[in-house]
């Protein structure tokens, strides 16, 4: 499997927009030349944005710039064929050319084309701004095309206006060329389903089909983050997930996400999360 240019039919167009409702999401590591506004109204998962780590769930609300790779990856068992769970989404792919080549260059759009500017990093909303939106959002792929011309307009605007925005990767991980990704998507699988087991870096270098020494060097220039720091935070970015949705105590979320020790599950969830799991506990919704 490989990172690659996706191709598909709002090439021949400006706009399209689609309610998928779906057993899994589609778990190509990916990027495109259009901007992509995906809402999330069922599921949870890891999310992956340039070399960004982040759980979601129902109301996660992303903006991603053309060309930034990402990745929507559900947990391992959506992916089983008696799983029952369904995943809904909202999928936004549009071009700067969707409502003519110069509207976005008016002094009246200049939030709005910030944002775009912005996105090409990927841009996550918080949950207050998504509640207010989710009514238009659900509603945006039933609609007439002229409808969903004006109500786009309208939906970026207001996006553009939030308080609620945080940028998602910290480094410009644009691709324009497939020749250095052809091996990564692969191996964030493989993290993706296994970081709950003991993963050696000899056994992630051999999914890679490389050295470790080739492996270390790649994986750094690709997500630029080392593979283990990578493995921590899609284990603790998964257990934070645990801990706001799941009625589990630290000890069952330490076991269930990989770390044999509870100090050092402590140590790596703080320094990621920025907070210990029984502060995290307290302040989160877990609505």
């Amino acid at each position: 499997m490989k990172l690659f240019l996706k191709h598909n039919d709002i090439e021949k167009q400006n706009l399209s927009i689609t309610y998928n409702l779906m057993p899994c999401m589609d778990s190509s590591w990916h990027y495109h030349p259009q901007y992509e506004l995906l809402y999330i109204s069922c599921s949870t998962g890891i999310r992956f944005v340039g070399d960004s780590v982040s759980p979601f769930r129902a109301g996660d609300l992303a903006l991603v710039g053309p060309y930034l790779p990402h990745l929507w990856r559900n947990e391992a068992s959506y992916y089983q064929h008696y799983v029952q769970e369904k995943v809904g989404t909202v999928v936004i792919q549009f071009t700067k050319a969707f409502m003519g080549e110069e509207v976005f260059n008016k002094m009246e759009f200049v939030t709005l084309n910030a944002m775009l500017e912005r996105s090409k990093y990927g841009i996550a909303f918080d949950r207050e701004t998504v509640k207010r939106l989710h009514p238009l959002l659900m509603a945006l792929p039933e609609m007439p095309p002229a409808a969903q011309l004006i109500k786009l307009m309208e939906l970026l605007y207001e996006l553009s206006l939030s308080d609620g925005q945080r940028q998602l990767s910290m480094a410009d991980m644009r691709q324009y060329t497939t020749d250095n990704s052809k091996r990564l998507d692969g191996v964030l699988k493989f993290i993706s389903d296994n970081y709950a087991d003991s993963i050696s870096l000899d056994e992630v270098s051999g999914v890679a089909c490389m050295t470790s020494n080739s492996f270390c060097r790649f994986f750094k220039k690709m997500t630029n983050k080392s593979y283990t720091q990578y493995l921590n935070e899609v284990r603790i970015h998964n257990a934070s997930r645990l801990l706001a949705q799941e009625n589990m105590n630290v000890t069952e979320v330490c076991d269930t996400v990989g770390y044999k020790s509870i100090t050092h599950f402590n140590r790596q969830f703080k320094q990621i999360m920025g907070q210990t799991p029984s502060q995290y506990i307290k302040t989160v919704d877990k609505g």
